[in-house]
């Protein structure tokens, strides 16, 4: 029996807290929308400018193809030979991919999730560890192993066809610095076209493969005022100028009394 996905709600942030203990070693992703369905931005974007899906493989072969003919005044060659590395290189700067970032902290995912937040938000978790352990129902020689993206051709033959329902999840062959600032790893679908519970479903397993964690709107303010303290900000995040900048929208939200006697406030 297959169980993709199992989803809960949380109204504190120490329910939050509590469930997160027993999920070490799972990989986190936060959502601002709860109703929203887990794809990726590259399946978002096609589907918003109705790309039929017989041509989604052509144009992300060409959007690969215009980013590493063009990028190559910013990056070095050895970058862009890389097919994953492209691919997060060409997400952290705002292009759509296949990619979906998620995080070995739940905290990050958290803050990613509430920050903007207006309405519920939703943390998911995937169970990397059982995961890691399976392959596809159909193909049972479709491991993590066997078709890991940054194997020199795999990503071609695996994924780019997007025709396996498989994923793979892990950190590219060199992270930049908002990669490590987030603890960050990346899934890799198969099937775009699909949310990645769906991809999920084609993995046999009797015990959930993702939770999906709706954070109810009511907590917001206590969550964000811990995360602030445990330093967890687009500042940190992000750690360039920007991420600094991104930062300051919270700064109108919280202050910080001075101890008794101060005469401001920061």
């Amino acid at each position: 029996m297959t169980v993709a996905m199992k989803e809960l709600r949380v109204s504190s942030w120490a329910a939050f807290n509590a469930w997160n203990a027993s999920r070490d070693g799972w990989a986190f992703r936060g959502e601002e929308h709860a109703s929203w369905p887990l794809i990726c931005s590259l399946a978002r974007r096609l589907t918003q400018m109705r790309v039929p899906r017989a041509l989604w493989r052509e144009r992300e072969e060409r959007a690969l193809r215009v980013f590493r003919r063009k990028a190559h005044v910013y990056l070095d060659r050895h970058v862009l030979d890389d097919t994953l590395r492209c691919l997060a290189m060409m997400q952290h700067h705002g292009s759509p991919t296949r990619l979906l970032d998620f995080t070995k902290s739940p905290y990050v995912a958290a803050f990613f999730a509430l920050e903007s937040a207006l309405g519920d938000a939703a943390v998911y978790a995937l169970n990397t560890p059982l995961l890691a352990q399976l392959a596809p129902e159909q193909d049972a020689s479709l491991t993590r192993e066997a078709v890991d993206p940054r194997v020199p051709g795999h990503f071609e033959r695996y994924f780019s066809g997007g025709n396996e329902p498989l994923l793979w999840f892990g950190e590219p062959s060199e992270m930049d610095r908002r990669l490590v600032a987030q603890s960050g790893l990346l899934v890799v679908p198969g099937l775009i076209d699909q949310p990645l519970d769906a991809v999920l479903a084609h993995y046999q397993s009797d015990v959930p493969l993702m939770e999906k964690v709706v954070l109810s709107h009511g907590m917001r303010a206590e969550a964000m005022h811990a995360l602030y303290r445990m330093n967890v900000t687009l500042a940190t995040l992000f750690p360039d100028l920007d991420g600094l900048a991104r930062s300051i929208a919270y700064e109108l939200e919280e202050v910080w009394p001075l101890p008794v006697g101060g005469a401001n406030r920061i």
